[in-house]
């Protein structure tokens, strides 16, 4: 047993009137003690669910993602004209609505926007449907890749992604504890934040509840993150709704910054006002296929919903009529289908180079 754990655990777990928040070094090292296994099981356990009670502070979150930086991965800085962008969504996927990330970032990364994704496959609580399971849909397959070969490619297309039991396994026990608790615990607003790039980087989280926003904007601030855009999306994602008017939060230019508020109504724009639910697996791959050849559908209203506000927020488009128009324009002329063409040949290449080295 871990004394050290014991008197961090004390601290989360002593109640409304004796309870004590974590500093940012504590919440540091008991982030670390439970990846390196230094502390008890019980301990874990036990600092997990009393910390979802909690709820976990900005300082705490930017503690642990400290802990993540120290003993995680990261991509090292490319050559581009504008900061990264990580996409930050649940790790337990989707269940509901279909997911459109993917797409996003094949549209962002054909004009130029570099993006990174992070994750790994069915995880709980939901064990939804994980982008690892889309993109090898589309004939693209992450999990085989050292984090060298994903660099490489990341390089050669814009678009990068961390597929955490490979590049990241450190991280198995915690989901591990999370299937027997039955519940998301702090770390799992965490992941939301997390930045495995090293370069300057544009975080894009989704969130669910709005106390979210403010724990985002205290952790990133004490990390002197400035580049954000919070996004209460599908399922927590940061796909935009179409059912509601999607409500999003702007860092501003400020030192150190502020957030703005947008709030972005899709019948304002000509969009139909209902989500796309998620059937199979196979029958969502095959809209998305529609999708990357032009043609018209409900998951290409979401696409061109989406690629519009992320076009104009990537600073690619002045406002979000012109990005909707832009990304219309970039699937109709096959340059978003053509980038897929082009990450299907590098992520091969790599894994067949990676196989080769190994044998």
């Amino acid at each position: 047993m871990s004394n050290i754990f014991r008197e961090l655990l004390k601290k989360v777990g002593s109640g409304n009137h004796t309870g004590e928040n974590l500093t940012r070094a504590e919440a540091a090292t008991a982030t670390k003690m439970m990846l390196l296994g230094e502390a008890t099981p019980a301990q874990i356990g036990a600092f997990l669910i009393a910390h979802r009670i909690r709820r976990p502070t900005g300082e705490e979150l930017a503690g642990m993602l400290d802990a993540y930086d120290e003993l995680g991965p990261k991509l090292q800085p490319i050559a581009s004209v504008r900061p990264v962008i990580v996409f930050g969504l649940p790790y337990d996927g989707r269940t509901r609505t279909a997911p459109i990330a993917p797409v996003t970032a094949l549209l962002l990364a054909a004009v130029g926007q570099p993006i990174i994704m992070h994750g790994g496959d069915r995880l709980p609580t939901k064990y939804g449907l994980p982008l690892v399971d889309i993109w090898l849909g589309l004939g693209i397959d992450w999990t085989s890749l050292p984090l060298a070969k994903t660099q490489q490619v990341f390089e050669q297309t814009g678009i990068g992604f961390v597929y955490t039991p490979v590049h990241f396994p450190l991280i198995k026990t915690i989901w591990e504890y999370r299937d027997q608790l039955g519940k998301r615990p702090p770390f799992a607003t965490m992941e939301l934040i997390w930045c495995p790039y090293a370069g300057d980087a544009h975080i894009i989280p989704g969130f669910v509840h709005p106390p979210t926003e403010a724990m985002f904007k205290v952790a990133l601030g004490l990390r002197g993150m400035t580049k954000f855009t919070f996004v209460k999306g599908l399922e927590g994602s940061c796909d935009l709704p179409r059912d509601r008017t999607a409500i999003i939060g702007l860092s501003t230019p400020d030192a150190p910054p502020e957030i703005e508020r947008l709030l972005l109504a899709p019948h304002e724009y000509g969009f139909t006002t209902k989500n796309v639910a998620l059937s199979s697996t196979e029958e969502l791959i095959a809209e998305i296929q529609k999708v990357l050849a032009g043609q018209p559908g409900e998951l290409m209203q979401t696409a061109l919903w989406n690629g519009g506000f992320y076009l104009w927020r990537s600073g690619i488009c002045p406002d979000m009529r012109s990005g909707i128009a832009k990304a219309e324009e970039l699937f109709t002329s096959g340059m978003v289908a053509a980038k897929l063409q082009e990450l299907i040949q590098a992520v091969t290449s790599a894994s067949q180079k990676s196989f080769q080295h190994t044998y």
